[in-house]
């Protein structure tokens, strides 16, 4: 089964029309440059109203290990996701499980993924001066480089997911615009983009039998 998370999540509404919609986790972004920025004391009101396994993941991008930890702590993060250049050492420190982002412009930027201890890598469009949310796809066949648990990230939309997954086989598909309309989460794209999720699944399913 190919995991949803459902990423930028702001407000109760967003928060709940995730749990609803049957996505696996949702991310709460720690980038205060990003229009997505949640308070650590927002997200840890967001993160109670959230049913278990769901999981919490807190996207960060260059922070100090001191402060990844601190968060993580008063958030109740199940995993940290490190979308900047961290390197290496900073995984290996960090507090909680690590999904290691690694923005894709060519062949280039993921030769250096397997030197990560990373439980899983996401793969987001490389766009200058942006740390993912760019609604941007990047060339997919590049993924075939990874020999671990892929999370496709970038431009996916309800409209374009099921043909991601079909195509790459991902272990989890991310979005944060694709689901949105005039900045904010819809929960209608929510739940669309989880429910074709789970069709070619579905459809993948049958063919393998």
């Amino acid at each position: 089964m190919t995991r949803v998370k459902i990423c930028g999540i702001r407000t109760e509404a967003a928060a709940l029309a995730a749990a609803v919609a049957g996505a696996d986790a949702v991310g709460f972004v720690f980038y205060p440059r990003s229009s997505r920025y949640v308070s650590p004391e927002r997200a840890a009101q967001l993160a109670r109203l959230l049913p278990p396994f769901v999981a919490r993941v807190g996207v960060f991008v260059n922070a100090p290990v001191a402060l990844v930890e601190r968060i993580a702590d008063q958030v109740g993060l199940d995993l940290v996701q490190l979308h900047g250049e961290e390197p290496p050492e900073v995984c290996a420190r960090a507090p909680r499980r690590v999904i290691k982002a690694f923005r894709v412009e060519g062949p280039e930027a993921l030769r250096r993924a397997a030197e990560y201890p990373a439980c899983a890598v996401l793969l987001d469009a490389y766009v200058p001066g942006r740390y993912g949310g760019t609604g941007r796809p990047f060339d997919w066949s590049l993924t075939r480089q990874i020999e671990r648990p892929v999370i496709l990230s970038g431009g996916l939309t309800p409209e374009n997911v099921a043909e991601a997954v079909r195509r790459v086989r991902p272990y989890a598909v991310d979005v944060s615009s694709g689901v949105e309309t005039d900045g904010e989460k819809d929960p209608r794209r929510i739940q669309a983009f989880v429910r074709a999720v789970r069709e070619v699944d579905r459809e993948l399913q049958e063919v393998r039998r």
